[in-house]
């Protein structure tokens, strides 16, 4: 399919944030007194916005979470950032390879811009995202797995959901984009493709994107 817009995931797509994010996750989680390991942060929680781990924490334990979770994690996160944070690799020359054919593109996160703009500063990206390219779910009141972010970042581009692509490394991004009526290619570097299996293809390189949307213009 010829597509008019390409929406990227932001952590784990265009900046190798999960790892880190996700280790924080699970020692903070634990150090409050719900044993968390890694790998659960990453089945429970990736691609989710915070309001999930309140949720699911309430649920399995009938706690709430301190109401300064969202701050200190988030310190933590960003100051981790400007240490370590790097871009995805392959995710700059895709890019720029979007900007050199003037394909339309932007990002739809369920992270807080706040967190989309660190990341990009520190990884590098910010260059290509102005104001009008990036989209939170803080726009929209409620994350994926809901379509709401998809749906409202198409409308906000001037694109019908059904010309668009979405670039998704999470079950629960996947199912969103899936809502929104739209085309998903599921990036598979941190999830298995198995877990990626309602997407309408999967790719294991950031770096065969661009010829994968090549072809869809073919």
């Amino acid at each position: 399919m010829d597509y008019d817009l390409v929406i990227f995931d932001n952590d784990g797509v265009l900046v190798d944030s999960e790892p880190i994010s996700n280790r924080l996750l699970a020692d903070y989680l634990t150090e409050l007194g719900h044993p968390t390991t890694y790998e659960e942060s990453i089945r429970d929680y990736m691609g989710s916005a915070m309001h999930r781990i309140h949720d699911l924490v309430r649920e399995r334990t009938g706690q709430r979470l301190p109401d300064d979770f969202d701050d200190v994690f988030h310190a933590r996160v960003f100051a981790a950032f400007e240490r370590e944070l790097k871009p995805v690799p392959g995710a700059m020359g895709v890019l720029e390879k979007l900007c050199a054919d003037g394909f339309p593109y932007c990002v739809a996160s369920s992270g807080s811009h706040e967190r989309i703009r660190v990341g990009h500063r520190t990884s590098g990206l910010d260059r290509w995202f102005d104001d009008g390219r990036i989209f939170s779910s803080q726009d929209v009141g409620r994350g994926k797995p809901a379509p709401d972010l998809f749906l409202y970042a198409a409308e906000r581009m001037g694109v019908a959901p059904e010309r668009c692509v979405v670039v998704e490394d999470s079950p629960l991004g996947v199912q969103a984009a899936v809502a929104a009526g739209m085309d998903v290619y599921g990036f598979t570097a941190m999830t298995p493709a198995a877990r990626l299996a309602d997407a309408t293809q999967v790719f294991a390189d950031m770096g065969e994107l661009a010829d994968l949307l090549v072809r869809a213009r073919a």
